[in-house]
């Protein structure tokens, strides 16, 4: 049973800059709480690590937390712009008692969010979570530091550098990746200049797009939720294969040299098996969500592998992976985690690994990634301001009964509240014509309910 909280959804705190929560009120009141709260670790100097994406916003949210930390007492690290998961390994280099990452992945310029982690590069527990926010709405309870301990705030200017050395080292040692062009799109955020950077310092021949961030432009028609112009510019420049980040980059969608796109599923199938043919594989188990298909699973069968299913969100994806000792999960949307090397899902890392395997196939990437063919799945987002009520009410949930009888036995429909947005997202999977219909079956009767 996951704790009730009022601000973290399932990663962090997200939502519209300058509405609550997103409000640099609301960042400062969550630095002096979150300091308070890992302030308990002991009696040395604290730290703190902080990075962001390249929205606007950001400067504004960081400039809030660091005078949240600095008013308890806890040294600031600042990283400026940097992938999420460069956070989560340097929390741990730098021995920080905390990491902070702002930002809201895929979503809009006009979004942010706030992701914490803990000490050992982990993101933090529900309980954790839910004890900061104690702290946020209990004011009284936060010690402000004596004028002669406030925390002081420094930037570190070669983070980028640090986390592309860290993300090389994965790579192995006998091997470059020299003779490939690769498209990379780094979808104007997080990874503009860490990712065009490491594929050419390993032997690639890179052509870098969405590496140019105003702010604004952010997954913007970019990035791996809109694969579309990345797979234009594999086509027209003739590359091996096409790769993009999403805002933060812990997630990738690779395109292959026909300028199809290959999901977080066909990854994860790769990689598993490549893994469990070399005894690398630990337990014979990959963790995925329950957005995964049915033929992942299916395939996983067919060479004596397990899938264990998780709710939607890495962080329980990994989660799941800690309890079993499970080296290989994600999802399908592209978060990729692989535990001998991260503790979160990471875009570079991930790519790094597919194409070693790539490389030894000496195969094209059409060839080696279309692992198995999908089942149909049908989706759809709708958006929703009070999501948990809407699928609560006695309408939609024989809506969602009709739409599975519809499907069968050989089907399932997934309906859900995000985690992240304002929306109610829709998964069918069987029979493409009943994905259809039962799509259509629970999407009308959620307009009627929220018109």
């Amino acid at each position: 049973m996951k704790n009730k909280k009022q601000y973290f959804g399932t990663d962090g705190i997200r939502g519209t800059v300058n509405s609550p929560p997103m409000t640099p009120m609301l960042a400062m009141q969550l630095g002096m709480a979150a300091g308070q709260y890992f302030k308990r670790r002991g009696d040395h100097r604290h730290s703190v690590v902080i990075g962001k994406d390249t929205r606007l916003s950001g400067y504004m949210i960081e400039t809030a937390l660091v005078s949240g930390f600095t008013a308890v007492g806890m040294d600031v690290f600042q990283f400026g712009p940097i992938p999420t998961p460069a956070v989560a390994q340097l929390t741990r280099s730098l021995r920080a008692d905390l990491g902070v990452m702002i930002t809201a992945s895929h979503n809009p310029y006009y979004d942010n969010g706030i992701k914490l982690f803990g000490p050992d590069g982990f993101k933090l527990s529900d309980i954790a979570e839910t004890k900061i926010e104690a702290l946020m709405q209990k004011q009284a309870d936060i010690m402000l530091a004596e004028p002669h301990r406030l925390g002081r705030a420094t930037r570190i200017d070669d983070a980028q550098a640090r986390y592309v050395e860290i993300a090389k080292a994965t790579f192995p040692r006998d091997m470059t990746l020299s003779g490939l062009r690769i498209v990379v799109d780094c979808a104007n955020g997080a990874a503009y200049k860490v990712g065009p950077t490491a594929f050419w310092e390993l032997g690639a021949e890179v052509i870098d797009i969405h590496t140019e961030p105003d702010g604004f432009n952010i997954n913007q028609e970019c990035g791996a939720t809109d694969a579309a112009s990345l797979a234009a510019k594999v086509l027209e420049t003739r590359a091996d294969i096409g790769i993009a980040f999403d805002g933060d980059a812990d997630r990738l969608i690779i395109v292959d040299e026909r300028g199809k796109i290959i999901d977080g599923d066909q990854i994860l199938a790769l990689i598993a098996s490549e893994w469990a043919s070399a005894g690398k594989l630990r337990g014979k188990k990959v963790v995925a969500t329950v957005m995964s298909n049915l033929m992942l699973e299916q395939f996983l069968h067919t060479k004596g592998l397990g899938l264990e299913r998780t709710d939607v969100g890495d962080r329980y994806v990994v989660e799941r992976m800690r309890e079993l000792d499970a080296n290989l999960g994600g999802e399908q949307s592209g978060h990729i985690v692989l535990s001998d090397f991260a503790t979160t899902g990471d875009g570079l890392i991930a790519a790094f690994q597919l194409l070693a395997i790539l490389k030894q196939k000496d195969r094209l990437v059409s060839e080696s990634c279309k692992v198995f063919e999908p089942a149909p799945q049908r989706t759809e987002n709708l958006a929703v301001s009070n999501g948990s009520a809407v699928l609560a009410s006695e309408s939609v949930r024989k809506a969602v009964l009709n739409a599975e009888n519809e499907l069968g036995k050989n089907g399932r429909i997934l309906v859900r509240a995000s985690g992240t947005e304002p929306v109610i997202r829709l998964m069918a999977e069987g029979d493409k014509k009943a994905c259809e219909k039962a799509i259509n079956i629970v999407s009308t009767a959620i307009r009627q309910h929220s018109p």
